[in-house]
Order: C-alpha cells, then structure tokens, then sequence
C-alpha cells in the first residue's frame, strides 16, 4: 500500500473518522476490561453478618473489614442481619450479585451444621452457592458454672452429673447452637445427662446463669470470660482439645484432650470471609489476598486473644472450600448426637 491510501485529500474527512471510530471500537474491549480490573474496588463494599451487633461474630467482622477496607482503598460497612441461625444472611449474599461488593460473614455452624439441623429446608447449598475466601479467626467455648455452686471443678460436675442424671440444668444459647451442640457432645463423651434449657439467645440465658436459676453454660469465651474474670462464674473446661492459654482468666483451665481423653471432643469454630458464588478470578483473588493480609496484622491478634479468638488463614479460596468440604462429617456427627432439628 503506498502513502496515498492515507492522503486526505484523497479520502476525505469522513474517511478518515470511520477508520477512527472503526479503531477505537476494536480497542475498547481491551481498554474496558482492563479498567475494570484496576478499578475493584471503585465503591464500598458490604460485609453482611448473620447475628446481632456487640457479639463475637460482629466484633470479628468490624476488626476485619476496617483493616480490609485500608487495604483496598473502599471502606468494608458492616450489615447485621440476624436470624435463622445465619439463614437470612447466607441466602441474602449467595443470591447477590457476583460482583465482589457483598460479602458474607460465614462461620462453622452455617457452613457445617445447619445443612443437617435444617434438612432439605436450607436455602443455599454451603458449598456451591459460595466463593469461599479464607477464615479470619478460630475460637472455642467454656463450660462455666454460677460461682456459688459447689463444684470446683470439672471432675467434681461431672460425678455430681452422674449421682443426680437430669439434675444439672444447662442454658443453651439455642437450639442447634455450637451451645448446645457442645453440651451434646459433653454428655456422649462424659456419659452424663445433663437438662438442657435453650434460650432465644445467648443473653437471656447468661442472665440466668448470673441470677443462679441454671447450674451451668457451654457457649463461645467473648460473652462469659468478663464474668469469670469478675469472679460471678467459674471456668471449669474448654471446649478445644488443647487448653486456650493465651485467654486471660483461662490459663490454667483444662481442655478435652486432658479431662476426657480419647473422646475425640474438640469444640472449635471460625469464622469466615465468604462471597457469592461466581466471582472472578481476579477479583476473588484480590478480595482473598486482602482478606489474609488484614487477619494476619499483629493488632487484630491483639484485639482477638483476649475475646478467646486467634487469628487463621487459609491458602487459597480452593483450600478453604475443600477444607469446608472435609469438616461435613464431624457436623453431621454432632447434629446426630444432640437430636436438634430447626424449622
């Protein structure tokens, strides 16, 4: 082709616009995608979290999103919506739209246990419905008694458990909760029978337990360490294999693996950062690699110890979903064992 073909005088104006638009439209594709890229996060983005605000799940999702937010240059704003056991929430997000800018709150329970309390009832598939980004933190309970109750320690419950069966009254922060699904797995692996009283929350229960009208509690360190430390409740175990030493108030308190040996009772939960399912890969990445990075700054370890959480992380987003995946057994077993079906 020889200069002339881009003579204007040749070809006109106009000729040379359509070969400028004709151009910018092949270019465009590129250029777009390639901004879109750069851009996420361009708004802020909602982190929805299935329980009321003030408790562990809540405190866990602000520390989080706050750090999250820095990193990613869009503020991380926090949407509490309770109920049905993290139902409500993990249906709202797994029917969001795939864009990274709503994100889930997700935990243990949700992800492991309500498919088998709820049946074919669940609203949501744990696995396929989510794109699940990494946990951010692992906790246990604390089995605690009122402090005016005559048992010192673990032992001496559970031989008062056997001379009296029924005679102990737990509050459960609910049916189906990690609460009750503790206190199951106590009484299978103690061989005691303990009467369980679920409330409609945490609260309600502990104040109970404060008050002396139930012996007993089995439910997650945020809530009832300030108590023990207090003086109002006694420690009497953790819910883990291993002590949480790292607790103040709960150094010298005892875990499974020493009280009831070979029971295999190992009471932990997490939380979780979890999107709906069909996010890029690219922005899954980005979200999973702020998510890590915001979990392992040395400050929100030391906001979390005292609470009873530690920090936790996974690989990949393919690690945690297989991880999930591995754990559907050991929730299944525990539903099993406290009987609880939820409407």
């Amino acid at each position: 082709m020889t200069s002339e073909a881009f003579n204007p005088s040749r070809r006109g104006r106009g000729g040379i616009q359509r070969r400028g638009l004709l151009l910018g439209a092949l270019a465009t594709p590129a250029l777009i995608g390639s901004a879109w890229g750069q851009a996420f996060p361009s708004r802020p983005i909602r982190l929805v979290v299935p329980f009321t605000p003030g408790g562990a799940a809540d405190i866990t999702a602000r520390l989080v999103g706050e750090r999250m937010g820095t990193i990613l240059g869009q503020p991380v704003v926090i949407d509490n919506r309770p109920g049905a056991g993290g139902n409500i929430a993990g249906e709202l997000v797994a029917r969001s739209a795939p864009d990274g800018y709503t994100l889930f709150l997700g935990g243990a329970t949700i992800f492991g246990a309500n498919k088998y309390l709820y049946g074919g009832r669940l609203a949501f598939d744990p696995i396929k419905d989510f794109t699940h980004l990494s946990r951010v933190s692992i906790g246990t309970t604390v089995l605690v008694v009122n402090a005016n109750e005559p048992w010192r320690n673990f032992a001496e419950l559970i031989s008062a458990a056997k001379e009296k069966p029924g005679g102990i009254v737990m509050a459960s922060s609910g049916q189906g909760t990690i609460s009750h699904l503790s206190l199951a797995k106590l009484m299978q692996a103690a061989g005691v029978q303990i009467t369980h009283v679920p409330y409609r929350g945490l609260t309600p229960g502990l104040n109970d337990l404060l008050a002396g009208t139930v012996n007993m509690m089995f439910d997650g360190i945020p809530a009832l360490i300030p108590h023990v430390r207090e003086g109002r409740l006694r420690a009497l175990a953790v819910g883990s294999a291993k002590r949480v030493d790292y607790v103040p108030g709960l150094e010298a308190v005892p875990g499974m693996a020493e009280l009831l040996p070979g029971s295999d009772m190992d009471m932990e939960f997490w939380y979780s950062i979890d999107g709906p399912a069909g996010l890029s890969p690219e922005i899954a990445g980005k979200l999973h690699a702020a998510t890590v990075k915001a979990a392992e700054q040395p400050d929100y370890r030391e906001r979390l110890q005292p609470l009873g959480f530690m920090p936790i992380t996974d690989a990949s987003p393919a690690a945690f979903t297989s991880y999930i995946a591995e754990q559907e057994g050991v929730w299944r077993e525990l539903v099993r064992v406290s009987g609880a079906r939820l409407e």
